[in-house]
This record gives C-alpha cells, sequence and structure tokens, in this order.
C-alpha cells in the first residue's frame, strides 16, 4: 500500500543536511540563517514564548524547545552531556519539527546536531554586529570544542574578524579547531593560556562545556571596550565568569525568564537589569554606546532562534533533493475510519 502525499513529511539527514551545507557555502548559510534569526527578532512579540523545558540528570540534561508564531509551530529536542566526550560521543545532539498551525500536520523533521552548531554561531556573529566594537579584528576562542569552527567562521563572516587565538584546557582539542580552520582566510594563534588567548582581543567567545559553576574569565582578565560572547552556561548551576565581570558589563540576554536560570545572570540578583536583544534589534533599546563600553551576550539559546533556521532549512530544500519523503502520517480514505485502515494493509 503506497502512502498517499498528505502522508509524507520532508526529512532532512545529517548526510543531506551536510550537503546543503556545502551545496549553499559554510558562511553563507551562517549569514542567512542569521538574516531568518534577525527577522524573526524583529517581529518578538508575535511569538509564544516559554523557557525550554529540561529533564535533568547527574549524567546530563535532555530538553524541549518549543515555539509557535500563530501560523507555524517549532519544537527542537536538545541534549547536553558534558560526560559524553570521554566516551566518545557528542556532547549535544539534536533534531527538530515544524508544524502547520491550521491542520497540526508536521511539514519537517530534520536533524539538528549540525543545524544547531550553525543557528548557534550565526545568533553569536549576528548579535556581535550590533554590539561588537566596530572595528573588530581579533577574536579570543576560549574553548575549542564542537562549536568553535563556526563561531570563528561566522565572526569571519559577519563582523570581520582577521585573527582568532585559541584556547582550551585541552591542547588537542585546540590543535583540532587549529588545523580545520587552515585555509579559512583567518590568522590562527595557538595560547596557551586564557590570559594569552584574550591579549589583544576586541571579541572574546568563551564555549566551554563543563556542567558546573567555572571561572574561565576572572575580573582582571577584561579590559574596557570589549564584547564577551558567552555562550558556554546553558543550564542551572554552569557558567563561564567570575561575578565581578557581570557587574562591570551591560548585560544583554534574548529571554530573560530562561536566561535568569541557566545564564551567567543566575549569579546575580533577579531584578539585576539587562537588554533583550529583540528590543536593540528593533532599536527600541541601545547597544553599544562607546568605545569603553563592555557588552556581554548571555548567550543560552532560545526557542525561536531554532523556529527560524527550521523555517530556514524548510525553505533551503524546496526544489532540491537535499531531504527524503518519510510516511510518517496516517491517512485514511476516511478521517474516521484508521481501523479499516489498518485491517486492509494486512
Amino acid at each position: 500500500m503506497q502512502p498517499s502525499e498528505k502522508a509524507l513529511v520532508p526529512f532532512v539527514s545529517v548526510d543531506n543536511m551536510m550537503r546543503l551545507v556545502h551545496h549553499v557555502g559554510l558562511e553563507k548559510m551562517i549569514t542567512q540563517i542569521a538574516a531568518r534569526i534577525e527577522a524573526d527578532f524583529k517581529r518578538w512579540e508575535s511569538f509564544d514564548k516559554t523557557p525550554r523545558i529540561p529533564a535533568h540528570s547527574p549524567h546530563g540534561v535532555i530538553e524541549l524547545m518549543p515555539t509557535s508564531d500563530g501560523e507555524a509551530y517549532g519544537f527542537k529536542y536538545v541534549n547536553g552531556h558534558p560526560k559524553n566526550t570521554s566516551e566518545g560521543l557528542q556532547t549535544v545532539t539534536a533534531f527538530g519539527l515544524l508544524a502547520d498551525v491550521y491542520t497540526g500536520y508536521p511539514t519537517l523533521l530534520t536533524e539538528m546536531t549540525m543545524l544547531t552548531a550553525l543557528r548557534t554561531a550565526a545568533t553569536s556573529a549576528l548579535v556581535g554586529s550590533y554590539l561588537a566594537p566596530k572595528s573588530s579584528s581579533v577574536m579570543a576562542m576560549i574553548g575549542n570544542g564542537a562549536q568553535s569552527e563556526f563561531q570563528c567562521l561566522a565572526f569571519k563572516a559577519m563582523c570581520g574578524i582577521k585573527t582568532v587565538r585559541l584556547y582550551d584546557t585541552d591542547p588537542n582539542a585546540t590543535k583540532k579547531c587549529a588545523a580545520n580552520l587552515l585555509g579559512s582566510g583567518l590568522t590562527i594563534v595557538q595560547c596557551k593560556t586564557p590570559e594569552d588567548a584574550i591579549e589583544g582581543a576586541d571579541i572574546i567567545t568563551t564555549c566551554t562545556a563543563d556542567k558546573k559553576n567555572a571561572t574561565i574569565l576572572t575580573d582582571n582578565m577584561v579590559g574596557p571596550g570589549v564584547h564577551i560572547n558567552a555562550i558556554g552556561g546553558d543550564c542551572p548551576g554552569k557558567t563561564e565568569l567570575h561575578r565581578d565581570i557581570l557587574l562591570r558589563s551591560d548585560i544583554f540576554v534574548e529571554y530573560p525568564e530562561q536566561t535568569r536560570v541557566e545564564g551567567e545572570i543566575q549569579a546575580l540578583e533577579n531584578d539585576h537589569p539587562v537588554t533583550e536583544m529583540w528590543q536593540v534589534m528593533t532599536g527600541q533599546a541601545n547597544g553599544r554606546r562607546d568605545d569603553r563600553q563592555i557588552t556581554l551576550f548571555d548567550s543560552v539559546g532560545f526557542a525561536i532562534e531554532d523556529f527560524s533556521a527550521l523555517c530556514y532549512i524548510k525553505s533551503a530544500i524546496e526544489g532540491t533533493d537535499f531531504y527524503v519523503a518519510l510516511d510518517m502520517l496516517a491517512d485514511p480514505d476516511d478521517p474516521r475510519d484508521l481501523f479499516g485502515m489498518l485491517m486492509r494493509a494486512g
């Protein structure tokens, strides 16, 4: 029994996602995803918003990230298990789904391990284009794991970064990142200490995975005028920055109700002032005001960014062979006769 067209849902596998990236071009695709995120942030008030729904365990966290703009519904399933690397597994894996609000039918199913790396980098660089010093040319990349190359290339494409200074507690991670960025057009400097990495940096990106209140940056390491892109803290009890850095910075967030629980600002009082990035993008709030201001993007990842990435993929695969049609939905001739459909298939 052949499935009907109504039963089929486009599915983008990891292999097809990688083919799509190479077809579009990595930096171009990051830039295009960023444009979709920016457009959706500028209509922020049209979305349903809720902090992600976590299931914590001693091993890590599994989360659902849902949102809807009233026409499409999207969610991402994602985990965070820092111990996985030592077992030869990814720290983060993910998949996502889009659905039509009118019918409730899914319209896209896709891997999101690769796509999350792309959308995270796109979000970081998009925010950097608003907050980083306009003359930025050097970025410190502290934490050289799975996200690091995407971050470096996103900031190159969107913020004009020319040099990246790499540091990780594991020298092999730094070597990996440096090797992967060869030929990218970036000048690569491998550093032995975080202090060395931030020397001369206009932008400091921290992306470490340990699920603990760590101090990757201490207060004396951060001078005036820098932009800090803090993306490693993303759940309760997991931070990267000394509290005093937060007190000296103007802090920008995605969704305060989520960031106050998961981000760097979990170390501060609940009424500590923060600015929402959608307000900066719509001109309702100021971003960078002067050359000495320390701006901090306390990034934890929010569902609207994933929604944007899903919508981008749905559009990008139209008319291509970068997906397969999955027989996901039962479609009986009579919508009330699901049992009859089952019996006729015997």
